[in-house]
């Protein structure tokens, strides 16, 4: 029997769940995509059913197995990357979960951040997380869910119930049913987006547990993002299969973009945007909007990012084709941007979910401004896509003060992956904006390589990080050209822009 030389990696999206197969050079051999329900129950609030993210997701591992012409006996280790700050609590012994997901976008628990930071414990939760007291974040989420669904909390406290995010949520899924009982677990990254874990010692933290009021009964184990977390049951795939990796989406997708050295950075383009900057094995605090972050980490040696998150990214241009119905499928877009020479002075801030890093401002909403009487839906086009670089420009402004600021170095250079990374107009303006090169790899579907890399250095298919990096390759650069005067002018634009969407 030959040994297993490819990867099936579970990318468990915002929109939708996905599976893809690579094989041991990193290339993809077959892959498959299902969306699943959007929820919202009212404004702000994001759901989605946790039994669709599972029953998509195993359906598109066997899509892509049986499209690769692969058997389990083929796949070396399933990698798991997802959807982070997404909240799932179901019961231990019958694996239904007592409410749908809460959404990373979901802004309910605005209310309880409030009365956190006026009891004094925005500092607290800052020291020991690395983040800020947002509804982004899982805490207050699992808290809303103890504290309104019925008989939740009694429950909990008697040890009946089981919190976690996406990755914990498709482990158990995929362990239970067998000898040993389902796995309840996650991974460092994952771990460091709940509000409960001190980012420093990688521990939850019993006195943020106490302020959030969450038994610690509720909570999975946690270990580095590279590790034997169980078998998937015979019966999903045809054979059992080891569970070798899982991350965060924006920290797989910062390890599949080979970012693993302290200065290097990568920035998605999905649902949102997410850039992060590696710092090492040093823990770098932001005095300009960013949070503190664990990066995937293939050991127990802890590694560390800077991140800035954009929530509506690529998601504007879903809202142009379903909202706006000014295009009838996503792709249309740059041909319908690219019909004018720019947004004629129109300015999209699209804070349908509030804003995020650096502005963190929950209650903000979406706002056109600039319009004129010779404005198109050419030129809202336009500024939709042109607002996706805008929000990013200001992450990556953010990232290099902390930096230099830090006594390191300002970003040299941006990687990209994500679905809106195609689009050339996109990436030029980017690239304008920033003020550096724009770097797009060969392959984009790097939150998925991610978690694949991660599960094949779990099961010992590489040797190495080394081994990794040299897998990485550039497909193309964009290099900035609008005149610096002229990108502080539009800068200076959109600030403005932004500032009207605020409440006053």
């Amino acid at each position: 029997m030959t040994t297993p030389t490819h990867l099936l990696a579970f990318d468990q999206g915002t929109s939708s769940s996905r599976s893809i197969v690579f094989d041991r050079s990193g290339r993809i051999v077959a892959s498959a995509q299902r969306e699943f329900r959007q929820i919202y129950p009212q404004p702000g609030w994001v759901e989605h059913d946790p039994i669709e993210l599972w029953t998509t997701q195993l359906a598109t591992a066997r899509e892509a197995m049986a499209s690769a012409r692969l058997a389990a006996c083929d796949i070396a280790a399933i990698g798991i990357t997802n959807q982070r700050e997404t909240t799932v609590v179901w019961n231990r012994r019958t694996g239904e979960p007592v409410h749908n997901a809460i959404v990373w976008q979901d802004r309910r628990t605005a209310a309880t951040c409030s009365a956190l930071r006026e009891r004094g414990l925005e500092d607290l939760f800052r020291q020991r997380t690395g983040l800020l007291l947002d509804p982004y974040f899982s805490g207050t989420k699992l808290k809303w869910i103890l504290d309104e669904v019925p008989g939740a909390r009694i429950a909990a406290e008697r040890g009946e119930l089981a919190f976690g995010t996406v990755d914990t949520w498709l482990l158990w899924q995929l362990t239970r049913d067998q000898p040993g009982g389902p796995v309840h677990a996650t991974d460092i990254s994952n771990a460091s987006r709940t509000l409960m874990l001190n980012v420093h010692t990688g521990q939850w933290d019993d006195e943020l547990l106490e302020a959030l009021d969450v038994p610690r009964e509720l909570l999975p184990e946690v270990h580095p993002s590279s590790h034997l977390y169980g078998h998937a049951r015979a019966e999903l795939l045809g054979a059992p299969i080891a569970i070798g990796g899982m991350a965060g989406d924006q920290q797989s997708a910062l390890f599949g973009q080979a970012c693993f050295q302290s200065g290097l950075a990568k920035n998605t383009y999905g649902t949102g945007c997410f850039m992060l900057m590696h710092t090492g094995a040093t823990s770098q605090s932001s005095t300009h909007g960013l949070i503190t972050t664990r990066a995937a980490q293939p050991t127990t040696g802890a590694q560390f990012a800077l991140e800035g998150s954009v929530f509506i990214g690529g998601a504007v241009v879903q809202w142009l084709r379903d909202g706006l119905h000014a295009i009838d499928r996503s792709a249309a877009v740059q041909t319908l941007a690219e019909s004018v020479p720019d947004s004629g002075g129109v300015m999209f801030v699209p804070a349908f979910t509030g804003l995020g890093a650096p502005y963190w401002q929950p209650e903000a909403r979406g706002a056109i401004v600039g319009l004129s009487r010779g404005s198109t839906v050419a030129h809202i086009a336009r500024a939709a896509l042109d607002s996706i670089a805008f929000q990013s420009a200001t992450l990556l402004q953010a990232m290099s003060r902390d930096a230099v600021a830090a006594g390191g170095v300002s970003v040299a250079e941006l990687r990209v992956d994500g679905g809106a990374c195609v689009n050339d107009l996109l990436m030029q303006f980017q690239a304008d904006l920033l003020g550096i090169p724009v770097v797009r790899p060969q392959v984009i579907e790097t939150t998925a390589l991610g978690a694949a890399y991660l599960a094949g250095l779990g099961c010992g298919l590489y040797a190495g990080l080394e081994e990794l990096s040299a897998q990485w390759r550039a497909e193309r650069r964009f290099e900035p050209r609008m005149p610096r005067n002229r990108v502080a002018e539009l800068m200076a634009h959109w600030e403005h822009a932004v500032r009207q969407t605020m409440a006053p």
